[in-house]
């Protein structure tokens, strides 16, 4: 669909709705300068050393790199954690100020670990992260259910080796190596209870939304947790993608743009409206 048209459409559909449930992945985050690792060689832009050994993203990314070379495993982790807490949230703020205009407010559903949604300005209590955080860490042996806050946890990194030189974080309850609370792959070991927990309070908010719109950004088909859930809701979606927009045999708005300028001009179209009933 063409942009002004899409948007126009988009509009439309935000201002007969009294919840906006908000599907992120990882081309969310690209126009607030991180890398979408399954971009064009994304990922190895973003970490040279790993690109000059061509070690798989999929394999850096597993807990059985974390068991053989956990400095290696907490380098990349570890550079990952720097970044997202360094980084300002491009159109987020305006995505929580649309959803601040509906009845029952918005509500996050995103495969990211980045933290994004909350460092700008998101209740956490109404952000779903189905891959969990990396700002939260578990047992590496799993002695507990329980998860924590990665405050404390301040990573040194020689960035031309990609190696943790700090010391490795440990479980506070048996003194094991802690390792990020996030889905990896090859994953049989994450704990899964706070996105569990998650997971249930957004789907108890969609039981109170009657007129629920979707809107899905920079979600691919590679790891399509976001995209089946979007489409489950069984309501035309707004897509917001520059690669992949296309919506099949759905009804709804699919746009091939990147997420910050799309949010940015329902935005405007919204805030005209606003700005319309206050005169």
């Amino acid at each position: 669909m063409k942009g002004d048209e899409g948007i126009d459409r988009a509009t439309r559909l935000i201002r007969e709705a009294d919840g906006l449930l908000i599907g992120a992945g990882a081309g969310m985050g690209v126009d607030s300068g991180l890398p979408d690792f399954r971009g064009a060689r994304g990922f190895w832009r973003a970490y040279l050393a790993l690109g000059r050994s061509e070690i798989p993203f999929k394999e850096i990314a597993s807990p059985a790199t974390f068991r053989a070379n956990p400095r290696l495993a907490w380098g990349f982790c570890g550079r990952r954690l720097v970044l997202y807490r360094s980084t300002i949230p491009h159109g987020f703020r305006l995505l929580r100020e649309i959803g601040e205009r509906l009845e029952h407010g918005a509500f996050v559903f995103t495969s990211n670990v980045d933290g994004q949604f909350q460092a700008a300005g998101f209740d956490d209590a109404t952000v779903c992260e189905c891959h969990g955080s990396l700002h939260h860490l578990q047992c590496m042996e799993s002695c507990t259910e329980d998860s924590w806050p990665a405050d404390a946890l301040v990573p040194e990194v020689d960035t031309d080796l990609c190696r943790l030189t700090s010391v490795l974080p440990s479980c506070p309850h048996c003194g094991a190596m802690a390792r990020p609370n996030a889905l990896m792959f090859n994953d049989m070991m994450w704990n899964s209870a706070r996105s569990d927990a998650q997971v249930a309070a957004l789907k108890h908010w969609l039981t109170q939304v009657k007129r629920l719109v979707v809107i899905e950004l920079g979600a691919g088909k590679d790891v399509p947790s976001v995209r089946h859930f979007c489409e489950a809701q069984r309501r035309p979606p707004i897509r917001i993608n520059p690669r992949e927009p296309n919506l099949g045999s759905a009804k709804g708005v699919g746009m091939a743009m990147g997420a910050l300028e799309a949010v940015t001009r329902i935005a405007g179209l919204l805030e005209t409206d606003g700005a319309a009933g206050r005169v």
